[in-house]
C-alpha cells in the first residue's frame, strides 16, 4: 500500500468510532468495517485521455463524409467508395466489439486505453500514405485510407466501451454518472468538430492532404498522452465499495447473465433502438430536408444544433442523476420526450419554410435524446451488478450497429422518388429527389413504440448501489484531505 492509502486508512481509523455502525473497538471485523475509499487527480488525466481518444475516433471516422465530392474527385473514385470510408467502421464494429468487451473486463482498462490509442494513431499516419509521392501506387492509393479507416474502426469499440468502466474503477459513486457522462459526449463532439472542420479545410482536392495532416494531430498527441500518461490498470486504493469488491464473472459467464437478466434485455433493446435511429437521422438529415427546399447549409446547422443541444442535455441530466440517483425516472422522461421531438420532426419536415421550427425540434430532439446516454449506460451498469461494465454497456453498442445497419436498410427502402419536387436543393452528390416522408414517419414510429415498451417494461432494482450500502461503504477521501490529515 502506497503513503496516501495507508494515511487514508489511518485517518479513517481514527475516527471510525464515530461511523454510524462501526462495530466496538477491539473487536475482530473493526478493520473491514473501517475499510477507507479514496480518489485520486490523476483521474482527471485518465478521463481527459479517454475523452480526447473518443473524440479524435469520431473525427476520424467522419473525415471524409462532409467532403466526400472533393475526396472522389481527389482519388479518382467513387461516391459510393468514398462512403464506405464511414461504413467500414460499422461492419468492423460488431466483431471487434465483442473483443473489446473481453480485453475490458479480463485485461483491464490501461490495455483497452492503450491500444486504441495506438491503433487509432496507426490509423491516422497510414491515411497519409495516400498522398506521400514516395509512396504512389497510382490509382490504389485509395486502398491506403481504406486501410487506415479499418484500424480507427478496430479502435472504436476499444475506446467507446471504456467510460463506464473508466467512471466505475476512478470515480466516487457521486461522480461516476458526470464522468460517464464528460466522456461518452467527446464522441458526438468529435462528429460535430468533423462536420464543421472538414468543410473548412478542404475547399478542392487538392485540400486533402491538409485536412488529412490536421486530423491525424490530436490522434499522434493521444497516444503519447495515453502511452505515458496511463500507468496503472486500477487505482491503488478503491474509490467506491463496488469498485473494491468487485466481483465480475468471466467474460462468457457475464455474456450469459446478462441474456438471462430480463431487465437488462429490455434496456439494451430500447436503448440500442434510440442509438440506431439517431445514427440515421444523423446520416439522413440532409437528403430528408433538401427535397423540400431546404439548403445543405441548413441541414448541417440542424445537425450542429442537434448535437450541440444534446451536450448541454447530457451535462445537465448527469449531475441530476449524480445527485438523485434517479437513473430510470430520468431515462423514461427523456425517452418520452425524444420520442414527442421524433415525432414532432416527421410532421414539420414535410413542410416548407419552416427553417426556425425544425432548428427548434432539431434541438429538443437533441437535447433529450443525446441526454439518455450516458444515464442509460451507468444504469445498464446498475441492473446488471456484478456483470463487467465492458460486457453490459459493449452488448448495448454491439446491438444497436446491427440495428442501425438494419434500420438504415429499411428507411432507404421506403424512400421513393419524388418526381415533382420543383423546389428540391438536392445535388447531384446526392442523388435524385426521395420522398422520405413514409421512412421518417417510420422512424418516429418506432422511436415513439420503443419508448412505451420501455417505460411499461422496465423496472429494476440498483444493485450496485445496492450492494455499496448494504456493506455501509460510503467513504470517499481525496488526496487533498489525506495530506491534510497526515500534517495533523
Amino acid at each position: 500500500m502506497d503513503a496516501e492509502s495507508a494515511s487514508s486508512h489511518n485517518s479513517n481509523n481514527n475516527n471510525n468510532n464515530n461511523r454510524p455502525g462501526s462495530l466496538l473497538p477491539g473487536t475482530s471485523s473493526e478493520k473491514i468495517v473501517a475499510e477507507s475509499y479514496k480518489v485520486y487527480k490523476r483521474r482527471w488525466l485518465l478521463l481527459g485521455v479517454v475523452c480526447l481518444l473518443n473524440c479524435s475516433n469520431a473525427m476520424l471516422w467522419l473525415t471524409f463524409a462532409p467532403v466526400a465530392d472533393k475526396t472522389a474527385e481527389r482519388f479518382h473514385t467513387s461516391m459510393d467508395m468514398v462512403n464506405w470510408l464511414s461504413l467500414v467502421y460499422l461492419v468492423i464494429s460488431v466483431p471487434v466489439g465483442l473483443i473489446a468487451i473481453w480485453i475490458l473486463d479480463t485485461i483491464g482498462l490501461k490495455c483497452a486505453v492503450i491500444l486504441c490509442a495506438w491503433l487509432n494513431m496507426m490509423g491516422s499516419v497510414i491515411r497519409i500514405f495516400s498522398i506521400l509521392d514516395f509512396l504512389d501506387l497510382g490509382s490504389l492509393n485509395f486502398v491506403y485510407l481504406l486501410v487506415g479507416q479499418c484500424l480507427c474502426g478496430t479502435a472504436q469499440p476499444l475506446i467507446i466501451f471504456s467510460p463506464t468502466k473508466l467512471a466505475a474503477l476512478w470515480f466516487p459513486e457521486h461522480q461516476r454518472a458526470t464522468a460517464n457522462m464528460i466522456a461518452s459526449m467527446s464522441n458526438p463532439l468529435g462528429i460535430l468538430i468533423a462536420n464543421l472542420l472538414s468543410p473548412a479545410l478542404v475547399q478542392g482536392g487538392k485540400d486533402v492532404p491538409l485536412m488529412l495532416g490536421v486530423y491525424a494531430g490530436p490522434a499522434v498527441f493521444a497516444c503519447a498522452l495515453a502511452t505515458l500518461g496511463v500507468r496503472d490498470k486500477v487505482p491503488p486504493t478503491p474509490p467506491s465499495a463496488s469498485a473494491s469488491h468487485s466481483n465480475s464473472p468471466s467474460f462468457f459467464r457475464g455474456l450469459k447473465m446478462l441474456l438471462q437478466n430480463t431487465s437488462y434485455i429490455i434496456l439494451a433493446l430500447s436503448f440500442a433502438t434510440g442509438i440506431a435511429i439517431f445514427t440515421c437521422f444523423s446520416a439522413l438529415l440532409e437528403q430528408i430536408l433538401c427535397v423540400n427546399g431546404y439548403s445543405n447549409f441548413f441541414a448541417g446547422l440542424s445537425g450542429a444544433l442537434f448535437i450541440v443541444s444534446g451536450l448541454i442535455g447530457a451535462f445537465c441530466l448527469g449531475l441530476y442523476v449524480d445527485r438523485t440517483k434517479k437513473f430510470t425516472e430520468a431515462t423514461k422522461v427523456f425517452l418520452c420526450l425524444a420520442a414527442l421531438a421524433s415525432i414532432g420532426f416527421a410532421v414539420v419536415s414535410q413542410l416548407r419554410n419552416q427553417t426556425y421550427a425544425l432548428a427548434t425540434i432539431s434541438s429538443l430532439f437533441g437535447f433529450f435524446g443525446f441526454a439518455i446516454y450516458p444515464v442509460a449506460m451507468e444504469l445498464a451498469v446498475e441492473c446488471s451488478y456484478p456483470v463487467g461494465e465492458g460486457s453490459s454497456s459493449g452488448l448495448i453498442f454491439v446491438i444497436s450497429q446491427l440495428l442501425g445497419v438494419v434500420l438504415m436498410l429499411l428507411l432507404q427502402s421506403l424512400a421513393v422518388e419524388k418526381k415533382d419536387a420543383p423546389f428540391s436543393t438536392c445535388t447531384s452528390a446526392i442523388g435524385k429527389a426521395l420522398d422520405w416522408s413514409t421512412s421518417i414517419l417510420m422512424m418516429a414510429g418506432i422511436c415513439s413504440l420503443a419508448a412505451c415498451f420501455f417505460v411499461a417494461a422496465f423496472h429494476t432494482n440498483y444493485k450496485r448501489i445496492f450492494a455499496e450500502v448494504s456493506h455501509d461503504f460510503s467513504v470517499n477521501k481525496s488526496e487533498e484531505d489525506v495530506a491534510v490529515t497526515a500534517e495533523k
